[in-house]
């Protein structure tokens, strides 16, 4: 007897935005779905279509029919504070119009996505519960309005543990409001890696105040090299407003729309200027598909070689990418301190590109004694600033 293809059933939670039947969720409840269905709080069970999805930020707009629906009003995320009430409202683990009560526990949480860095951050972290069948459902402020849509929890059994996440509201109402009008989200692109100033690295950058986005990355004919930008310039202002940190400019930039002219406030090796750069489509994702020359670990913790095909292959490291991958990291070494894990490829150190193993090796003998040292490495497909803190083994 020939078996019936297999049919998945999901569920989640979305919430009203429009009396109209504008309905806002999460993609990954809605992504591949064949027919959708929505049940109201009222017990009835309607037809839904989807409107448009945009992956990258998480957020879909599916509609009903209908006219005078009750419908709930957005509020702005960037007034919230830690240890504001809030109320995460879904159906978790099928339990149907379910309301649960917390604080904002904290702000502008990174993305913990490694599939894809372009993801924005800035996610509010609640201790309201959140649970499997939550995700889409709003998180609402204590005057009614929308502040976030519960997307995920980080757990170790799979269920809420006091670690809920919301996409804040700043990123969703644009992105629903533009898939209503368009049926997709167009993101602008400038073409760098960015991460934040730390009090660790500020020193090496000349910041005073620790705000701002490093440029760790630049991509070669990108819209931020055509504006001149370099890596170690930091960002700290865009349009007049000031940038406090790599998220902040994440967020402000994916919002913009291709084509878009922003006024940058950079500061390079302590000097102040401004550059203009004009944003492109957000590309799709791609794929990134000299002998072997150990070196000892040293005073900083790090055993390293030249980045060989092969271990290039393994690491799936871009052909632009040239420098000494990690082979071994000492532990309680200031290489582990900093973060540095095998796989890792160093790519600069104290500012100077280093192109080999023995490059690295010279560059970090020649750090004196008791002083810091500043690596560009790349890791899991983005580069970031690590600090070597000195630790004289002499």
């Amino acid at each position: 007897m020939p078996q019936q293809p297999e049919v998945e059933h999901g569920a989640g939670s979305g919430v009203i935005v429009s009396p109209d039947g504008y309905i806002v969720t999460n993609n990954h409840v809605v992504e591949d779905a064949m027919d959708i269905r929505l049940t109201t709080s009222d017990r009835r069970i309607l037809p839904a279509k989807l409107i448009g999805a945009d992956p990258l930020t998480d957020v879909a707009v599916i509609k009903i029919d209908g006219t005078n629906l009750p419908s709930i009003p957005w509020g702005d995320s960037k007034d919230l504070r830690p240890g504001q009430t809030v109320l995460a409202f879904g159906n978790p683990f099928g339990f149907r119009f379910t309301v649960t009560r917390g604080i904002v526990s904290a702000l502008n949480r990174p993305n913990p996505a490694l599939d894809d860095r372009r993801k924005p951050g800035e996610l509010i972290q609640t201790d309201a519960a959140i649970n499997p069948g939550n995700s889409g459902g709003p998180l609402v402020d204590a005057r009614g309005e929308v502040v976030g849509i519960n997307t995920f929890i980080i757990s170790p059994s799979g269920s809420f543990s006091g670690l809920g996440f919301a996409i804040p509201s700043q990123i969703v109402r644009p992105t629903a409001e533009n898939l209503i009008r368009f049926g997709k989200v167009d993101h602008g692109y400038m073409g760098v890696g960015i991460s934040d100033i730390t009090p660790e690295n500020s020193v090496f950058f000349h910041v005073a105040d620790n705000n701002g986005a490093v440029i760790t990355q630049v991509e070669p004919n990108g819209p931020g090299a055509r504006s001149g930008l370099k890596i170690g310039d930091v960002i700290t202002g865009l349009n007049g407003a000031k940038i406090t940190d790599a998220g902040e400019l994440q967020v402000e930039v994916g919002q913009q729309r291709p084509g878009t002219t922003l006024k940058l406030k950079v500061l390079r090796d302590g000097r102040s200027i401004d550059l203009p750069v004009t944003l492109e489509a957000m590309p799709g994702r791609e794929t990134a598909g000299n002998g072997s020359s150990e070196r000892g670990k040293g005073r900083w913790g790090i055993q390293i070689a030249d980045v060989t095909p092969e271990l290039r292959e393994q690491i799936q490291a871009p052909q632009q990418i040239e420098g000494a991958v990690i082979e071994q990291v000492q532990p309680g070494s200031p290489a582990d301190n900093a973060g540095l894990q095998r796989g890792d490829v160093i790519v600069q150190v104290d500012r100077h590109d280093v192109r080999s193993a023995a490059e690295v090796q010279k560059a970090l003998a020649n750090v004196p004694k008791g002083q810091d040292a500043l690596l560009l490495v790349w890791s899991n497909g983005g580069n970031t600033f690590r600090v070597l803190h000195s630790a004289d083994n002499s």
